[in-house]
């Protein structure tokens, strides 16, 4: 009697070539970035990218490019410019602005500003064994970090959930800092001050699913009239493709005078009108 034939093994998946991610990466020697990206684990061992690396690496390369122009402009401007990431996490962002823009410089600090102390050791030693000797990391939550001289040039928050992009705006005004670009998160403050609330357009955000989406949308709209009030110019944009990140919102603000009568108004007259406060108005006390 014959044997049952047995299923052939299916060939082992080939590792990704070096292409496969380099032509994502925009550095001219892209050999010298991939340890970093090994440790920072975009990379596996036999420097392959899976789906959800490659979403991480899109999203944050295409960020940088999106910031190039303004970090070119800041390095031209200062002798030591900062640039501070807020919600750093595992400083994906960090890592990939001072590799590809601030170290080539020769100039600038990036620091980030993380709550989770193991996040942030981790962090300190690959930038010491990387040799990134202007990248530095603070163990604080954003409300209450302060940097070192009190002032940022830059701030950057991507992804920080629900109300920690408003403690990004906070920062950014605290240090004065000249660009901001947010890319929020979940938001959930403005969608529990809207529940039951019977305002004049109480229709928009009856059902809790719109009054989820209603309320993020509002919310970024006044973090866009709060930075336009204090002087920035603001461009709302979306941040990459969907089908990498659903949280696909970039905020981009440089500022260019200290205060905007008009747009005050244009946030007194809306927050009039929707009849809720987020506590982010604080801001709007001074």
């Amino acid at each position: 009697m014959s044997q049952p034939t047995k299923p052939a093994k299916a060939a082992p998946k080939p590792a990704a070539t070096e292409s496969d991610w380099t032509k994502l990466w925009p550095s001219a020697a892209p050999r010298k970035s991939e340890p970093l990206l090994k440790a920072l684990h975009i990379l596996t061992r036999d420097s392959a990218l899976n789906a959800d690396s490659r979403r991480k690496l899109t999203q944050v390369l295409h960020l940088t490019q999106l910031l190039k122009p303004a970090i070119e402009t800041m390095l031209k401007e200062s002798d030591d410019p900062i640039l501070a990431d807020l919600g750093a996490g595992k400083s994906y962002l960090g890592f990939i602005l001072y590799d590809l823009l601030i170290g080539p410089a020769g100039k600038g600090r990036v620091i980030g500003v993380e709550t989770r102390e193991k996040l942030v050791e981790t962090s300190r030693q690959l930038a010491t064994q990387s040799g990134f000797g202007r990248l530095d990391f603070i163990t604080a939550p954003i409300a209450e970090a302060n940097l070192p001289g009190g002032k940022a040039d830059m701030v950057t928050a991507l992804h920080a959930c629900d109300t920690a992009t408003d403690d990004a705006i906070r920062f950014a005004l605290r240090h004065e800092a000249k660009w901001v670009a947010l890319v929020p998160c979940c938001q959930a403050e403005v969608a529990r001050l809207l529940d039951g609330h019977p305002g004049p357009m109480r229709q928009l955000w009856r059902h809790p699913i719109q009054r989820r989406e209603f309320g993020a949308h509002l919310t970024n709209v006044i973090r866009g009239l709060v930075l336009e009030a204090h002087g920035y110019k603001v461009r709302v944009t979306e941040f990459t493709g969907l089908e990498h990140t659903m949280k696909n919102e970039l905020i981009l603000a440089e500022r260019h005078q200290l205060s905007n009568a008009q747009a005050r108004g244009e946030l007194n007259r809306l927050i009039d009108q929707i009849g809720v406060k987020p506590a982010l108005l604080d801001v709007m006390a001074a």
